[in-house]
């Protein structure tokens, strides 16, 4: 919850929910990395719905005891305190809300590698560079995303960037 209100804070850009999938597992609680991404999609929906509207926490509160019947009371009582310590420190301005409908760039890796063979072909021999990408969705999951480009590709990839960085110097 509290990195959800980070996020809807525009302080991180998004919620690393593999990394925290690792830390709950760690601790011993048993859940797949699949729901926890949708528990984490539907805390973010509540709590930026939440905002919007301006609720309070007890309307908050009341508006899940009437839709909601299958959630626990701890589940609700984390809500409740979380909201209720940091959740007007949320701002819904409009620039904001038409951030929200993007994805935010957070990292890029890469590498290169050279394929030497394959099953079709004894000596390939081909350089080809790997780009691991690292991307907050509208809703503040961070996914990876990768893909591979041979070195003409790459070298297309790289002016385009430094056009880009150009530009962005000139702002």
């Amino acid at each position: 919850c509290e990195q959800i209100i980070q996020h809807l804070n525009h302080k991180i850009p998004g919620v690393n929910v593999a990394e925290l999938c690792q830390r709950i597992q760690t601790s011993g609680i048993e859940i797949n990395l699949g729901d926890l991404a949708k528990i984490a999609n539907i805390v973010s929906f509540l709590f930026s719905t939440a905002a919007r509207n301006n609720l309070s926490t007890e309307e908050l509160v009341a508006t899940l005891g009437n839709a909601v019947n299958a959630l626990p009371k701890h589940a609700v009582q984390v809500i409740r305190h979380v909201w209720n310590e940091q959740g007007k420190s949320i701002s819904v301005s409009e620039d904001a809300r038409n951030m929200a409908t993007m994805g935010q760039f957070v990292d890029i890796k890469w590498k290169l590698g050279v394929a030497m063979s394959s099953d079709t072909c004894r000596s390939l021999k081909y350089p080809y560079v790997t780009v691991m990408l690292k991307v907050a969705d509208p809703s503040g999951q961070i996914t990876d995303k990768s893909f591979e480009m041979t070195i003409p590709q790459f070298k297309n990839f790289f002016k385009q960037f430094k056009e880009m960085a150009a530009v962005l110097e000139t702002v």
